[in-house]
């Protein structure tokens, strides 16, 4: 519980204040989870489960990284464009024709 609580904790500050491309490679990070000591083998019948399910995560992962990166950029435009002052504003004048 511990390992998985600090995991979300280095999560929330990597998406408070990295650049996309931060956020996408620590989101590619496979190496950095160490499986539990004195579990013995995977059992066989559940090795093929196992990869399927690996790769179902990665999948998943990669896509929140891709969700999240185009989020920052599109937030990140958004702010550019808000805080241009000399951006011309439209102006509607109602009369007839």
């Amino acid at each position: 519980m511990d390992g998985i609580e600090a995991d979300t904790h280095a999560a929330e500050r990597t998406l408070a204040g990295a650049t996309p491309d931060e956020i996408a490679a620590w989101g590619r990070r496979s190496t950095d989870w160490v499986p539990p000591s004195g579990l013995g083998p995977l059992p066989a019948d559940l090795r093929e489960r196992a990869a399927r399910l690996l790769q179902h995560q990665l999948a998943v992962a990669e896509a929140l990284v891709e969700g999240i990166t185009q989020s920052r950029r599109q937030r990140d435009v958004a702010a550019r464009m808000s805080q241009n002052p000399t951006r011309p504003v439209s102006s509607f004048i109602d009369r007839p024709v």
